[in-house]
């Protein structure tokens, strides 16, 4: 959890509620709650300590646990809501066990062990769809777990990862030479402000036991954790909208879809994809449009990353200087 949160607002025990007996689906009973920050009031300073919600914290094991709006997305009821992954060393191969939805008024941890398949391949048209804003930091593992387990597309995220880069940019800063952890994101005055200390230490329980995120049941620590990877996201969210212009916007559509296939490689160059956001005809309009977005992939057998690299970086200044003529994907066979 957010270690200058104050007591309350990390997630804390309470008593359930008794389900509603009008309700013909099971009505999730929520055993915690934690604090949401509300959206931020025009460019004032983010205070994410006084100006919060309490909202219930849901453990899913049934797709009828979720919210209608959620199952069946429309165009008539668009969503944002944060979202978030965890597994065991999480990637095509390393197993996803849960997944995390925050929404203005619950947060909802979806149990991958204990709903199985069923429970995630029910969220498949959320997680694809148009209509559903996710709202993610760093989506590429998130995005390839999903695919490879679930045959799932993850689909219109906004990844904080890549919207800090581009306001950074927009701002004229120096390029950082890494990207930017979701520690130091929050501990961004900016954007959030706060201290997320226990991430680091549930990091160090990962490395002494990868499978941490399996262990059932939920113990205290793992629902503050996952809870506290998505309450902030939707503040987060309402923060750098209000810096980014129009062609950041374009950019982060773009990069976002391109993070979500990077370790997604296929057979079909994408084409089961959705398409790539187009350029919009208002950027256009100024002659002087951005430029095409470029996706390089490299699929590389075990022990072949010194010849991909080559001799002095020759491979990799090869690899860069074919994205300039418009290759939208690069791939050096080494078997």
């Amino acid at each position: 959890m957010a270690s200058s949160s104050s007591s309350s607002s990390s997630p804390s025990s309470t008593s359930s509620p008794s389900p509603s007996s009008s309700s013909s689906a099971p009505t999730p009973s929520p055993s915690f709650t934690a604090r949401i920050p509300l959206p931020p009031s025009g460019d004032d300073a983010p205070n994410v300590e006084s100006n919060s919600a309490l909202v219930p914290i849901h453990i899913v094991t049934n797709a009828s646990q979720l919210p209608a709006e959620f199952l069946e997305p429309s165009p008539q009821k668009k969503l944002i809501i944060g979202f978030d992954c965890e597994g065991e060393d999480l990637c095509r191969t390393g197993a996803l066990c849960l997944m995390q939805l925050a929404f203005p008024d619950a947060i909802y941890l979806v149990d991958a062990i204990e709903g199985g398949d069923a429970l995630i391949k029910a969220c498949k048209p959320a997680l694809e769809s148009d209509f559903i804003t996710k709202v993610i930091h760093d989506c590429k593992r998130d995005s390839e777990a999903l695919y490879f387990q679930f045959d799932i597309k993850l689909n219109n995220v906004m990844d904080t990862q890549i919207a800090y880069a581009l306001i950074e940019e927009q701002e004229g800063k120096r390029k950082r030479d890494d990207n930017i952890s979701f520690v130091e994101l929050l501990a961004d005055p900016r954007f959030c402000g706060i201290s997320y200390d226990e991430k680091e230490e549930v990091r160090v329980l990962l490395r002494q036991d990868p499978k941490f995120w399996r262990y059932r049941p939920f113990t205290d620590q793992m629902v503050r954790t996952a809870t506290d990877d998505v309450r902030f996201l939707l503040y987060v969210y309402h923060r750098m909208m209000l810096s980014l212009n129009d062609r950041s916007l374009w950019h982060l559509a773009v990069r976002g879809a391109l993070y979500c296939r990077c370790f997604c490689v296929n057979n079909n160059a994408y084409a089961d994809w959705p398409s790539l956001p187009p350029i919009p005809d208002t950027l256009k309009a100024d002659g002087n449009g951005p430029e095409e977005e470029i996706l390089t992939v490299i699929d590389i057998p075990d022990g072949m990353m010194g010849r991909v690299i080559g001799r002095r970086g020759a491979t990799i200044l090869t690899i860069k200087e074919g994205c300039k003529y418009g290759f939208s994907m690069l791939s050096i066979s080494l078997v």
